[in-house]
């Protein structure tokens, strides 16, 4: 088992980007978050664990066309890769043998 783990945050940046594909881009993270969880999300706070996820080739990026709306600026889309998908699955994992055995609290 990897010794890197991934904090709660960047499980759910890593499933947003896994959610919405192609199409994931920092501010449709957010709102996939925020519809998922209820909880409000900062952007900055998504883009800046997205960058440092794509320091440690966790995702990858890619820039989209340029907009007119946009000011002629382009939207970076990422796209979690193989080493983002494992780490992932081993939180998951992890998480769900910690929880074997602990009784409801209800």
């Amino acid at each position: 088992m990897s010794k890197q783990t991934l904090g709660e945050f960047e499980q759910l940046v890593l499933l947003g980007c896994l959610r919405l594909g192609r199409e994931a881009f920092a501010g449709a993270i957010v709102e996939e978050i925020s519809r998922r969880t209820g909880r409000e999300v900062a952007h900055a706070a998504v883009y800046i664990a997205l960058r440092r996820m794509e320091k440690q080739r966790l995702v990858s990026s890619r820039l989209g066309e340029p907009r007119a709306e946009r000011g002629g600026r382009a939207k970076r889309y990422f796209e979690v890769q193989p080493q983002g998908r494992l780490l992932l699955e081993a939180s998951r994992d992890a998480l769900l043998n910690m929880w074997k055995g602990v009784e409801s609290a209800s």
